[in-house]
């Protein structure tokens, strides 16, 4: 929350921020009682010199790595970033193991905690951390991750392997205090030692990856909430508009798409396309114990802990451009996906370098990396690049179960819950127990925090009949070979390549863009993407866009769209293509993905700048790109500022904030006076529209949809969502709530900021409080928290800006939650003039000078070199490591 700056009277109409909705941020006295040990220790010499720089590594010199085959090599550069020259593959990946435990492997051992259930294992008896555990338990991630591997090929399996070797051999012979400095303080409570890796651990972590970005669950609960309240299905849909209403261009042309081949990519599907079809319905079950259930349901999921991004402003932007257009004759590629914002970040760059390619060695390829994880998840080696931006599609589904005792109805019978016990340990404090229930549908969630979701005192025939229970089907839970993709996609040379990389890539369900040194810019959409059947006579659409009724079997999930019928595109005669979470294909064309898209706008952005530089004749070069990721034009001021400029204010005070927004350019920079006070009119917008209506978990987070609903209504002065409910005997129309948000928001502004407005900045409001997952929360004291969390950044952007620095309208706080997690440019005609920054930096250490280095250029939109042919590499190369057997 912003604290006034200048002592003013405050505004009556204010928001009260309501609280956070996400309850998964174990960021707030997750180990306060541990750290206070601490305090009387931390302002020493000897604390700052010997405890928080023992654990940064040797990354110079010569060290022996058990296990390799032959010496490898591993240079670092002015920003720390390794880049790895090794003569087989194995080396290879115990060589990425061995350095990115040298670097973060707390950041690593923290997620294995999270996505293996056993979080209250390493901070001890706080309630957020065994909730978390509950659900993640009872998901089963790491049972799902286990049968994976047994699946993934033999050559993929060997590379878990090697690195996790490579993981065990830095850990050998230290203790926790040599590893991280976090272990210090989490061991004056409880006893630490970590666990050697294992290769079940970073397939795990593909789980929490795919769990962030899984698409509309949210979109799907928020409709049955919504209509709790509001009891009619059309105004519902008013909420939720289809994508069309956003008027915006989707990622692909049909005529983009390449001639059917088989009911290929170009052709519908047609038990799927048949789910498009969705006419207004209510939910087929309905009462206050469903709404009990579904709220439930939410509570738990909101439990787990963000690793890679939820919620408004998680999304990113990638593109690509041919040959034709590029200074360098050769296609160019950019991605900067838009993920949760911590430190360290969540990005590790590095380079992987076989020293001769070949078959028995065929990586030469660099980018960024997950710590925990071998290979490059985003990047490019010598002939292809690729981007990836998360696609949305529907991979989950709530199905609302009749539950009685230990069994659940299907059609006319009453079958027997699936039933696991899981035991829980917490540091320092007794074990807890928990039954985890399942049924066809998948792992059931609504009980698991014991809220009272398949409670509720049943009557005599209630006895009979049961109650409700929610079940959750997401596509992640059948074990999957996206760790075959990732492995796939380094060594890729072509569409082909690609396509079938693709294939494999399982979850979560990615747009991919690529470029290709031959001169091919292309798309391919992978994912396990479910087959739903239109169910004639359904009270719900059998789209996957509301929880459906569990007891019937014609809801069920009918098979996996084939990898073959999946949207692709090479070469589309625009000369670019550009992904930034909108539709791929308008709806009915191609199979179904989902009805709940990013609705455009920064697509359609970056679309007209891309277009208008075209149109002008001058090629692109990599600063143009640069450019364009760092653009804030804001699409809401577009279609908001002619009605707010519309409003009559007679009070000069109250109009002073209104006429910074004359002649505004709509950019939303750090420094702006009007971009500051738009922000605050937009908030207060969306309070005085729709709080009235809606739950308080279901409060407007300021996201696009918002957006199109309120274009929507701007043009109907007389919609139900104007009239204020908690007025008696008065309804309101579209001025005055107009007028309303105006008022409050200059009010809000002198409250905040300053009465003058000259002396408003955006920046001031929107910045950027980067936080440690464990000891950078308010529950931790000071000295800690300016140890481990960095400086606070102002920000430029905002929600749904190309610069899409994300914060939640329904918290009332303008922080930035989201960004732009990484910045990258490729150049396939001067490979070695590409570019790339990360929000932090290469170290987990928060004692190493690579903590935040980059964070002061990332919020200022610049970038690095990202050297990649050897002879670049030892230019830039400041530190060299050999490792010997």
């Amino acid at each position: 929350m912003s604290a006034p700056t200048t002592p003013a009277e405050p505004s009556e109409q204010s928001p009260t921020p309501a609280p956070r909705r996400s309850r998964s941020r174990l960021r707030r006295a997750v180990v306060g009682i541990a750290v206070i040990v601490l305090l009387a220790i931390v302002a020493t010499v000897t604390f700052t010199a010997v405890v928080i720089r023992r654990p940064l590594p040797e990354t110079s010199g010569s060290l022996q790595l058990d296990g390799l085959e032959r010496e490898v090599t591993v240079t670092r550069d002015e920003q720390g970033v390794p880049r790895i020259y090794a003569d087989t593959a194995e080396d290879l990946f115990r060589a990425q193991g061995y350095v990115q435990a040298q670097d973060r492997f707390f950041e690593m051992d923290y997620r294995r905690h999270v996505t293996s259930g056993r979080l209250a294992e390493l901070v001890g008896d706080v309630p957020a951390a065994i909730e978390a555990d509950k659900v993640v338990r009872t998901f089963g991630w790491r049972q799902v991750a286990q049968q994976e591997l047994d699946l993934v090929s033999d050559e993929t399996r060997s590379y878990l392997r090697a690195y996790a070797e490579g993981v065990n051999a830095y850990l050998q012979g230290r203790d926790a205090g040599d590893i991280a400095f976090e272990y210090t303080v989490l061991g004056t409570t409880a006893q630490v030692e970590p666990e050697p890796w294992d290769p079940v651990d970073s397939l795990a972590w593909l789980k929490a990856m795919a769990w962030d970005l899984r698409g509309n669950y949210d979109d799907e609960l928020d409709r049955a909430l919504a209509y709790s309240t509001l009891d009619d299905v059309a105004l519902v849909n008013e909420l939720f508009p289809p994508y069309e209403q956003g008027g915006n261009a989707t990622v692909l042309d049909p005529a983009d798409l390449p001639e059917s081949e088989s009911g290929g990519a170009g052709a519908p599907v047609d038990v799927a396309t048949a789910q498009t079809t969705s006419s207004p319905a209510g939910p087929s079950v309905r009462g206050a114990r469903v709404d009990d259930a579904l709220a439930s349901a939410r509570a738990a999921l909101e439990a787990v802990p963000v690793l890679v991004g939820r919620g408004e402003g998680t999304g990113s932007n990638a593109w690509v451009v041919s040959g034709e257009h590029t200074s360098s004759g050769a296609p160019m590629l950019a991605n900067d996906p838009h993920l949760a914002l911590g430190a360290p970040g969540i990005w590790a760059q590095v380079g992987l370098h076989c020293t001769t390619v070949g078959a028995d060695c065929p990586f030469d390829v660099a980018g960024f990396s997950f710590a925990g994880f071998p290979g490059v998840m985003i990047g490019h080696n010598g002939q292809l690049a690729w981007g990836l931006t998360n696609m949305g599609a529907d991979v989950t589904d709530f199905f609302v179960e009749r539950v009685r005792g230990e069994t659940y109805q299907r059609g006319e019978e009453w079958v027997p819950l699936e039933v696991r016990r899981e035991t829980i340990r917490v540091a320092g404090s007794a074990a807890v127990d928990i039954d985890v229930r399942s049924t066809v549908h998948g792992p059931v969630i609504s009980d698991v925090l014991e809220v009272g979701a398949v409670t509720g005192a049943p009557s005599a025939a209630g006895t009979a009949l049961g109650s409700y229970a929610v079940s959750l089907a997401w596509t992640a839970l059948t074990p999957g070979r996206t760790a075959d993709a990732v492995f796939a996609l380094n060594t890729a040379q072509d569409a082909e390549d690609v396509r079938e990389a693709a294939a494999l890539f399982d979850v979560p369900a990615q747009n991919i863009v690529f470029a290709t040194a031959d001169g091919h810019i292309g798309y391919q959409a992978p994912g396990r993407i479910p087959v739903r059947a239109e169910v004639p006579g359904s009270p719900v659409p059998s789209d996957g866009s509301w929880p459906r009724d569990g007891r019937d079997p014609a809801y069920d999930w009918q098979g996996w769209v084939p990898a073959e019928q999946m949207p692709r595109a090479l070469d589309p005669e625009s000369g670019f293509i550009v992904t930034a979470n909108q539709a791929v294909l308008p709806a009915g064309t191609g199979p179904f993905l989902t009805n709940d898209w990013d609705y455009g706008f920064r697509s359609e952005r970056i679309r007209a700048l891309l277009t208008q530089q075209i149109d002008s004749g001058r090629p692109f070069g990599v600063e143009d790109f640069n450019n364009i990721q760092n653009d804030d034009w804001s699409p809401y001021a577009q279609v908001l500022l002619p009605a707010l400029l519309d409003v009559q204010l007679d009070d000069d005070y109250d109009a002073a904030g209104q006429e910074l927004l004359r002649g505004w350019d709509g950019r939303m920079a750090a420094d702006s006076a009007p971009a500051a006070y738009f922000a605050a009119v937009w908030r207060n917008l969306l309070q005085a529209t729709f709080w009235d209506d809606l739950p308080q978990d279901m409060r407007p987070d300021g996201g696009d949809r918002w957006l199109v609903v309120l274009r929507t209504m701007l043009e109907n002065p007389d919609d139900r969502f104007w009239d204020d409910r908690s007025t008696l005997n008065v309804v309101e129309s579209r001025d005055e709530i107009l007028t309303q948000a105006l008022v409050s928001a200059r009010r809000d502004m002198t409250v905040e900021m300053a009465k003058d407005p000259s002396r408003w900045s955006w920046g001031k409001l929107h910045t950027l409080r980067l936080e440690h997952p464990i000891l950078g929360g308010e529950g931790v004291p000071g000295l800690v928290r300016e140890l481990v969390n960095p400086s606070p950044v102002e920000m430029s952007g905002s929600s749904s800006v190309v610069n899409a620095t994300g914060w939640d309208a329904g918290t009332g706080s303008f922080a930035v939650r989201t960004g732009p997690s990484m910045r990258m440019v490729v150049d396939l005609g001067d490979i070695d003039d590409s570019t790339w920054v990360t929000v932090t930096g290469t170290s987990g250490h928060p004692a190493s000078k690579h903590y935040a280095d980059q964070l002061g250029a990332w919020a200022e939109g610049r970038t690095f070199p990202f050297a990649f042919t050897r002879d670049a590499v030892q230019e830039t190369a400041r530190e060299e490591l050999t490792l010997t057997p």
